[in-house]
C-alpha cells in the first residue's frame, strides 16, 4: 500500500504541465516515440507486460521499468472513464516553442494538417493518428479545442508524440501553400499536393471558416457521389494525405 501512496503522491505531484495517457496503445506509443513520462500505473502488472511481449516487445523493457501496481481504487480516482486495459500514464507535453519551430522550419518534406475549429474530440485524435501514420509534420488547430486534450489523445492513441500538433490562428499558420477542402474546389484528384502544403480542413456541420478560406491559396474537393452531403473528418484527411503520399510523397 505504500507503495500506492507514494505513487499517488507522484502522480499528483506530475500532474501540471503532463497530459494524460489513457490505456496500453497510448502509453506504448508515447514510450515508442520518446515522450517523458514521470508516472504510469496499472491495476495488473503481469496482465500489461504480457501485452507488451505480444504487441510491442520493443517497449517491453521500458513498461517493465515505468509501470506500478497500484489497487483499482487508487486508479479509478486517477482516471475519469478507466481503459478496459486498465493501465494509465502522465506524460510531458511538449513545449510550445519547440512545436512552433518544427512547424515553421522549411523546406518541408511532409504536409501540415489544419483543422479548422474542430468540434469532436475523438475525430481530432483520429486525425492525428493519421497524421503520424503518413509521416505528415504536424497537426494544428484553430478555435477552442485543445489538441492535446485528454480525449483528444486517447483518440490519437499516443501518437501526438510522433508528430507535431500545437493550436494556433488561422494568422499564425504555418508557411506554405494553403489547400482548403470545399465542395466548391478543383478536384483533388487532377491537383498535384507539393511536401510543404498546409491542408486545411473544415469542421463537418458548418465547413471552412471565412477566415480560413480567405487564406487559402487552392480550394479543393473530394469526389463524392451527388446528394451524399460529407464525409467524416477523419476519412476527409485520409483520403487527402494518400493522394499526396500517392505521388510520391510517403515516408520510407
Amino acid at each position: 500500500m505504500t507503495d500506492a501512496l507514494d505513487t499517488l503522491a507522484r502522480w499528483r505531484g506530475s500532474a501540471h504541465g503532463c497530459v494524460l495517457l489513457d490505456g496500453f496503445h497510448t502509453l506504448k506509443h508515447a514510450v515508442r516515440f520518446g515522450a517523458e513520462i514521470p508516472v504510469a500505473v496499472t491495476t495488473d502488472r503481469r496482465a500489461a507486460l504480457a501485452l507488451a511481449d505480444e504487441l510491442a516487445p520493443d517497449v517491453r523493457p521500458r513498461l517493465d521499468a515505468l509501470l506500478t501496481e497500484v489497487p483499482e481504487a487508487v486508479y479509478a480516482s486517477l482516471v475519469a472513464r478507466p481503459h478496459p486495459t486498465a493501465v494509465a500514464a502522465l506524460a510531458v507535453r511538449p513545449a510550445r516553442a519547440a512545436q512552433l519551430e518544427r512547424l515553421a522550419r522549411l523546406p518541408r518534406t511532409a504536409p501540415v494538417v489544419v483543422l479548422d475549429d474542430p468540434r469532436n474530440l475523438g475525430n481530432a485524435g483520429a486525425v492525428i493518428r493519421l497524421a503520424a501514420g503518413f509521416g505528415a509534420t504536424g497537426v494544428v488547430t484553430t478555435g477552442t479545442v485543445d489538441p492535446w486534450h485528454p480525449n483528444v489523445v486517447r483518440g490519437g492513441a499516443g501518437l501526438h508524440f510522433a508528430t507535431t500538433v500545437e493550436r494556433l490562428t488561422v494568422d499564425e499558420l504555418p508557411p506554405g501553400p494553403v489547400f482548403a477542402l470545399d465542395p466548391e474546389g478543383d478536384d483533388l484528384r487532377g491537383v498535384k499536393l507539393p511536401d510543404d502544403a498546409v491542408l486545411a480542413f473544415g469542421s463537418e456541420r458548418s465547413g471552412l471558416s471565412p477566415a480560413l478560406r480567405a487564406r487559402a491559396d487552392h480550394l479543393l474537393s473530394l469526389p463524392m457521389r451527388p446528394q451524399v452531403s460529407s464525409y467524416n473528418l477523419a476519412t476527409s484527411v485520409a483520403m487527402t494525405l494518400y493522394h499526396w503520399s500517392a505521388s510520391g510523397g510517403a515516408p520510407a
